[in-house]
């Protein structure tokens, strides 16, 4: 053995070739665990506000959008809807919305900045159901009092078009109000 020679450009070689193999297998098992420590782009968007074209909305149309994993509902009102708010006061549990989440901007008897748009989290207060948009006037199934709004069909739960909750519901809160902000006439965002 002593006469041979060790070659140390192949042992030079082999030894870098290996020491690279075990770098790239380290860096590839370490990525995922270390990026599991950040939140995905799916769960960043989840929280951030949402924009959205409210142009092509018509009178007493409603459209869903999603935010923070929950759908919200955007209403075009009607004067007529607007007019039967009033009348049902004496029916609501929390007319004045007291009691409700919202912002200071939505406590009114529209529960929104204007009139006419409607804007609230779609979910229901008593066990978090998605209710149902019924703007039809006395339906046979909800009674000749009925002057539009949305009944929860999983409970009964029923509210007006303002997310009032009607008295001796199983509900026990208005439906609440996401915070939003008019970008233009035609553009909404919803979030901060």
């Amino acid at each position: 053995m002593s006469d041979q020679q060790v070659d140390n450009s192949k042992r030079r070689f082999l030894l870098l070739a290996t020491s690279g193999a075990g770098a790239v297998a380290v860096a590839g098992v370490a990525t995922p665990f270390i990026a599991s420590f950040f939140p995905s782009e799916r769960a960043k968007a989840a929280g951030a506000p949402v924009e959205v074209d409210i142009s092509k909305l018509e009178l007493g149309q409603k459209i869903d959008v999603e935010y923070r994993g929950k759908p919200v509902w955007i209403v075009k009102r009607t004067p007529e809807m607007l007019a039967n708010l009033p009348k049902l006061d004496g029916k609501l549990a929390d007319p004045k919305s007291d009691d409700s989440e919202q912002p200071d901007y939505a406590k009114n008897t529209w529960r929104s900045k204007k009139p006419e748009v409607w804007v609230a989290t779609g979910v229901c207060t008593h066990l978090g159901c998605s209710p149902t948009f019924r703007p039809e006037l006395a339906p046979a199934d909800l009674g000749s009092d009925w002057l539009g709004g949305y009944f929860c069909p999983c409970h009964g739960s029923k509210y007006d078009l303002s997310g009032r909750v009607y008295s001796s519901m199983p509900a026990p809160k208005n439906l609440p109000i996401p915070p939003y902000a008019f970008l233009s006439d035609t553009r909404l965002k919803i979030g901060e």
